[in-house]
């Protein structure tokens, strides 16, 4: 496929490679619905809750500290509520799980868009791989945790990555999720990205029966603060090649919003998303037995976090 064909796909919607947020969501009224973002202060979170907030939502926007999300939250025109979520904090985790359940807040789509990507050396959390931690325990806590506020048809949307592909065979190294038998920056962020996946997957199976869903999206390749941990070679090869590919921010930020309040998602659950359409992931994404297995070992780590 030559670039031209590329950036100018389009799938059975009509969306694709090129489309905006706004273009997703072209028409889509949210009048009434209250969605959460994580990531709000900056990139793909911020263009998110921008868009949704256009559209008409309430957005809960969470960044890592009070002061990051009540300034980006202030950036945006319409309604909006600054929450804190340091995804790699359990406390601060629980707190804002606690403040959304305060506020009696009920929930039409969580977005679990924040993430770090691509450590260059090991760092830990509680004794686990600060990429799994951050990005995959997090949102587990996350999510989890506020499942009694989703409404009857709610939805939520995991940020997932074709660098899932580059996770260890087998999807999960679960004899490994402290990275200190091997450590590789991208296989590790890889790993994440494939729990995003697989959590999504698990979440799918769970809501049988329900209106609920739950879906994964790969945002394409955007040059973000994300990169802000790479090291200066990778960053900078990244910069040039990623360069032929990147989407913009509204770009990047189309899949997810789309999934999240577009009329024509609705009831579409357990699916890998990329370009705004349904797409296929590494086949061991689609391994029901390690999306559960991933799911009680997600619930025994969290048992234990102070």
């Amino acid at each position: 496929m030559s670039l031209y064909e590329l950036f100018t796909s389009k799938g059975v919607n009509g969306l694709g490679y090129g489309t905006t947020a706004e273009q997703a969501t072209d028409g889509v009224s949210l009048a009434g619905k209250t969605m959460l973002v994580t990531g709000c202060n900056s990139g793909l979170g911020l263009e998110a809750m921008r868009v949704l907030a256009l559209r008409g939502a309430r957005v809960v926007g969470t960044a890592r500290s009070m002061e990051k999300a009540k300034e980006a939250c202030a950036s945006v025109t319409g309604s909006t509520i600054p929450m804190a979520c340091e995804l790699a904090d359990p406390a601060s985790v629980r707190a804002c799980v606690a403040e959304v359940k305060r506020q009696g807040l009920k929930l039409d789509a969580i977005i679990a868009n924040a993430g770090i990507m691509a450590l260059p050396k090991l760092e830990k959390a509680f004794g686990y791989e600060l990429q799994f931690f951050t990005n995959h325990i997090g949102h587990f806590m996350l999510v989890t945790g506020l499942l009694e506020q989703l409404t009857e048809e709610g939805r939520v949307v995991m940020l997932t990555s074709s660098a899932h592909s580059m996770a260890p065979k087998g999807g999960i190294e679960f004899d490994n999720l402290s990275g200190d038998k091997d450590y590789g920056a991208w296989k590790m962020y890889g790993q994440s990205k494939m729990a995003n996946l697989l959590f999504a997957k698990e979440l799918a199976r769970r809501f049988e029966g329900t209106k609920k869903t739950a879906n994964a999206v790969h945002p394409g390749v955007i040059r973000t603060n994300l990169s802000r941990h790479m090291n200066p070679v990778a960053n900078t090869v990244f910069g040039v090649f990623g360069s032929l590919f990147q989407k913009s921010v509204p770009q990047g930020t189309a899949t997810e919003v789309y999934v999240a309040a577009s009329p024509k998602a609705a009831g579409v659950t357990g699916k890998y998303w990329a370009d705004v359409n349904v797409a296929k992931p590494r086949s061991d994404a689609e391994d029901a037995a390690v999306a559960k297995k991933l799911w009680e070992v997600s619930e025994g780590i969290v048992a234990k976090l102070a």
